[in-house]
Order: structure tokens, then C-alpha cells, then sequence
């Protein structure tokens, strides 16, 4: 990658995090995802699991799904997630089967994410890059739960 490349993954990885305040503000875990194509925002979603009463409503499933009905289609070959969270295990398999081209994630999930279980989660095409806006990703999350704790 490239300064350029990096400017890009901290353009859209701050779209993210601004989208993870909202779920943050909303009582929900914060993280917040958006999917990208051409340089372009085509889908986003912040965690609503709460909200929606829905398991299933990460911010990266929201986000995969507002894509594939920006796109009409459900592949996503020619996409970039930017995700403040590894993705889980769940999401992971939804990335897998829409052929996302590239994941971009920033804190570590070391309990749920599907780094547990390796890379093979993913499809054999999507590139990986982690890391990005890391530390203000884990300090929106340490935020959300030190309010659960007191």
C-alpha cells in the first residue's frame, strides 16, 4: 500500500467510527461499518441489535445488505468493509459469500472475532488490512462498557 492507500482506509475508517458514536449515543455496542466501491459510500450500518431486538443486526450485516440493494445484485467483488471491530464469526461468513474484495477492520476482537478461527473464513480472494484507527475504536468500546459497569 501506498500514502495514498492510507489516506483512503483513514477517510472511510473515520465514516465508520462516526457511525459507531451513533450506535455508542444509541446504547448499542459502538461499532459501525461502511462498504465502499469506486472511492464511493454505498452502504453503511451501525450496530442495532438493541433497537431492532435482532441478533443478527451488526453493523457490518446492515451495511453488506444496503450495498447488495445499492448494487441490485448480492456480490460485492468489487468492494471495500471498513468495519471499527473484527468482524465475528456471523459476519464473516456473510463476507465470505458476498465476495467482498477487501475487509478493513480496526480493534482486534480476540473473544467473538473470526480471526479465532483463521483467515479461511473469509473468501479466498478478499484482502485483509487491520488496524486502522485501532486505539480509537477500542477506546469507543472500553467507553460503552465502563458505562455498563458503573
Amino acid at each position: 500500500m501506498n500514502i495514498q492507500d492510507d489516506i483512503i482506509d483513514y477517510h472511510f475508517m473515520s465514516e465508520a467510527m462516526r457511525l459507531a458514536e451513533i450506535a455508542l449515543e444509541e446504547g448499542e455496542i459502538p461499532v459501525g461499518a461502511v462498504v465502499v466501491a469506486g472511492e464511493r459510500i454505498i452502504g453503511k450500518g451501525y450496530n442495532q441489535t438493541e433497537k431492532l431486538h435482532d441478533v443478527t443486526a451488526h453493523a457490518e450485516m446492515i451495511a453488506i445488505t444496503a450495498a447488495a440493494d445499492h448494487l441490485g445484485g448480492k456480490y460485492l467483488q468489487d468492494c471495500t468493509l471498513y468495519v471499527t471491530l473484527e468482524p465475528c464469526v456471523m459476519c464473516g461468513g456473510a463476507l465470505y459469500w458476498s465476495q467482498m474484495k477487501r475487509v478493513v477492520y480496526g480493534a482486534s476482537d480476540e473473544k467473538r472475532g473470526f480471526g479465532r478461527l483463521g483467515t479461511k473464513i473469509l473468501h479466498p480472494r478478499t484482502q485483509l488490512t487491520t488496524g486502522i484507527m485501532a486505539d480509537e475504536a477500542q477506546a469507543l468500546l472500553l467507553k460503552f462498557f465502563k458505562r455498563l459497569r458503573t
